[in-house]
């Protein structure tokens, strides 16, 4: 069976209240992140990383200039996936313990 690519988006969470992690807490976290890219590498098609505060909407009618922080704020960033199935895709995606907001999206 052919592999489909599944986007994942990551929902931002609020930051209020929030101690910063620790020098040792963040590398705790790149080493649980990197075990995780490593282990699925065939699967990892773009890891697209987080939205910058620029851009602009397309639509027929005319083009706006950003930034546009409120999606921003709601948008994390995201990440492509390659899979043979929906649910080797959430699978892939819940195995990462530091992406634990991605959800996915397919074609139908």
């Amino acid at each position: 069976m052919p592999k489909k690519n599944y986007l994942c988006i990551q929902r931002s969470a609020s930051q209020e209240g929030c101690e910063p992690p620790s020098p040792s807490d963040m590398e705790k976290m790149y080493a649980v992140f990197n075990e995780w890219r490593e282990k699925f590498s065939d699967n990892l098609v773009d890891l697209g990383g987080g939205l910058s505060g620029t851009g602009r909407v397309v639509s027929l009618e005319k083009t706006i200039d950003g930034p546009f922080v409120e999606s921003k704020e709601v948008v994390g960033g995201y990440m492509v996936i390659s899979a043979e199935s929906y649910e080797e895709a959430i699978e892939v995606a819940s195995m990462s313990r530091s992406l634990r907001t991605w959800l996915l999206r397919r074609d139908p």
